[in-house]
């Protein structure tokens, strides 16, 4: 399903835009991280998504059919709930489409699925604590911070 608004449009990920996809996440990486990833092997985990569905979906959003935007999302299963919440990750908006209210409109897109849908109970992100812009508009969209802390081990 394609939501288009005047004139920017917010449409699922295609394999054809995986190169996109890996070089927004090198960008969003060093920006927000100060962390330089390998393009081999973001290529290949970008690709993987598309090799593999079930482990999630990217949504792009286009301006006047240029890619300015992309996100991840994965579900996780609630037993709580009886359903899948919806997680959003990876989230590039490119650095002159910024205040545009881009992300907004996909973040729109994405609680629309939610709203209509029986199966998927909510939306949820985390953010890294430093990033007080992005923090800034998330609270704006009605999103908050009340409930949990993440833990994480990575190897």
């Amino acid at each position: 399903m394609t939501e288009t608004r005047n004139p920017l449009t917010i449409r699922k990920g295609l394999q054809s835009d995986a190169e996109t996809i890996a070089r927004f996440q090198i960008a969003m990486a060093l920006e927000t991280e100060e962390l330089a990833l390998e393009t081999e092997t973001v290529a290949k985990g970008v690709q993987r998504v598309f090799d593999e569905p079930v482990r999630g979906q990217y949504w792009l959003a286009e301006h006047n059919g240029e890619t300015v935007a992309s996100l991840l999302t994965l579900t996780e299963w609630s037993d709580w709930r009886n359903g899948e919440v919806i997680w959003i990750h990876s989230v590039y908006v490119r650095p002159e489409f910024r205040r545009q209210g881009i992300f907004r409109a996909m973040y729109a897109r994405l609680k629309q699925q939610v709203e209509t849908s029986p199966d998927l109970k909510g939306l949820r992100l985390y953010v890294e604590k430093t990033n007080a812009r992005a923090i800034q508009v998330y609270r704006a969209l009605g999103m908050s911070d009340r409930h949990y802390d993440m833990f994480e081990w990575l190897k």
